[in-house]
């Protein structure tokens, strides 16, 4: 017993969003449409009855007559065959269409059921997507940052033309590992070495994240740029500094060379007169001998001393920082800056912390910045009248653990402006200014930091601070916490 009669398959038919065209297998003739293509094409059936393929479809060679019967005679030869149409309304509007023509066999004669539907919006869809995928590719690929997405075992599951342009080679379904100079993948932000196997590393800046669009994209996606240019000037900077301290070390050394050759040749001088006259007197018994040789001994000893302090500076020329105490450097320097001191009568005082201040750094540097601030102060004060000559030098901790020390003068005080450290600035007739500008990149490549500012009444005061060492302090060989060991 059949459910549904005859007339309820033509409801159902009328009921379709698709539109149906029926054409007689033999003459193309349109038999039936349903509402739908009635609607979309604006014709009633009996319209649409007589009508030939030039009068429905757009006027165009791809559309005529003879490329719609051979179409529908395909269908017909085959069972099925399916084109874009391109039909023209009663109006004139033109749709284009994704038509099916299926033969069917009837009892009383074979049709040709040709379904289709407007894709004119779907196809303008199309044209958008492929226009954007278009520009997409066009800008990943004129990117100068690379892009891969990495499964769960590192292999690249995408690669655009801009990560294949910067590392070579065939990246999709590589395992990045082997594009690693250092092994490790990057799972975070950083700077990594990355080449082809075989090809020479270059430096890049990558970021990393996971993403997951659909079902088919999913893993961390790095993000990468060549940043080897920059690296290299860091590098060259870096050398620039370390060429800079080098010719502070030789700065520290001509001022001390300077000082032992003032310092040295006169007790030498001496020495050689008491003992040439010393000797002179040896055969008479006098006892001015004694007096003599007693004088060139203390004056050899003087000598001594100076070289004796000479070696002990020079002797602490570390290629590295290492623990120390910014009160024994002070200590150190302290006789060379008498020295000046005394070349222009100068009164130094030394007010350094009870408790010593303990700093990471390399002591020849730090030394020759203290040196430089004191010898500065020195000069400043040497134009002033005698009774006014006093320079202050003193340490002391700050809040943050870390130790200070500042150099005051009584002098002219600072000019205007804050060029001081810049390697322009000197109140000198015949100074350069560099001291000054080397002293402040010591300080601030220790993690310090080194101003200038007024004294009170009447000068300037340079000071600067360094970081506390944090070292862990390690018991002597022998020793240990708590009891003592049997």
């Amino acid at each position: 017993m059949d459910l549904l009669a005859p007339a309820d398959f033509r409801e159902l038919t009328q009921a379709l969003k698709y539109c149906v065209l029926l054409h007689d297998a033999r003459t193309y003739e349109i038999l039936w449409a349903n509402r739908a293509a009635c609607d979309l094409l604006g014709w009633t059936v009996d319209e649409l009855r007589p009508l030939k393929a030039p009068d429905m479809s757009k006027n165009s060679r791809q559309y005529g007559r003879e490329l719609g019967h051979r179409w529908l005679g395909q269908a017909v030869e085959h069972g099925t065959s399916a084109t874009e149409w391109c039909y023209r309304s009663k109006s004139g509007e033109e749709i284009l269409t994704e038509a099916i023509a299926i033969r069917v066999d009837l009892p009383a004669r074979t049709v040709v059921l040709v379904q289709f539907r407007d894709i004119a919006e779907e196809k303008a869809v199309r044209r958008d997507l492929f226009r954007t995928e278009s520009r997409l590719r066009t800008f990943l690929g004129s990117l100068a940052e690379g892009i891969v997405v990495l499964d769960d075992a590192d292999r690249v599951v995408f690669a655009s033309e801009s990560a294949t342009r910067l590392l070579g080679g065939d990246l999709n379904g590589a395992d990045f590992a082997d594009y690693c100079h250092e092994g490790a993948v990057p799972a975070r932000e950083g700077r990594y070495r990355f080449a082809a196997p075989g090809s020479a590393p270059r430096w890049y800046a990558a970021t990393c994240q996971y993403i997951e669009i659909e079902s088919d994209l999913r893993g961390r996606m790095l993000l990468f740029y060549d940043i080897t240019d920059r690296v290299r000037a860091e590098e060259e900077h870096r050398r620039d500094t370390q060429h800079l301290d080098h010719l502070a070390r030789y700065n520290a050394m001509g001022d001390m060379a300077m000082a032992i050759a003032h310092e040295v040749s006169q007790p030498l001088a001496a020495a050689y007169n008491f003992v040439e006259g010393a000797r002179g007197r040896l055969g008479t018994g006098d006892e001015s001998v004694a007096w003599g040789l007693d004088n060139a001994a203390r004056q050899i000893e003087r000598a001594r001393r100076i070289l004796g302090s000479l070696r002990q500076y020079v002797g602490r020329l570390e290629p590295s920082e290492r623990p120390a105490d910014l009160n024994a450097i002070v200590r150190d320097c302290a006789y060379f800056i008498e020295l000046r001191a005394q070349e222009h009568a100068v009164a130094v005082e030394l007010d350094l912390a009870a408790e010593p201040l303990p700093v990471r750094c390399e002591n020849v540097l730090i030394g020759q910045v203290v040196m430089n601030l004191a010898f500065n102060a020195i000069d400043e004060m040497a134009r002033c009248p005698q009774p006014e000559r006093r320079v202050r030098i003193a340490t002391r901790p700050v809040a943050d653990g870390g130790a200070e020390l500042a150099v005051r003068d009584r002098g002219r005080g600072l000019p205007p402006g804050d060029r001081i450290f810049d390697g322009v600035f000197t109140a000198k007739e015949h100074g350069s200014g560099i001291g000054l500008a080397l002293s402040h990149r010591i300080i601030t490549r220790h993690g310090g930091h080194i101003d200038a500012g007024p004294n009170r009444p009447r000068g300037a005061v340079f000071r600067f601070t360094l970081p506390a060492d944090r070292t862990p302090s390690v018991p002597a060989p022998g020793k240990t916490h708590g009891k003592a060991s049997p």
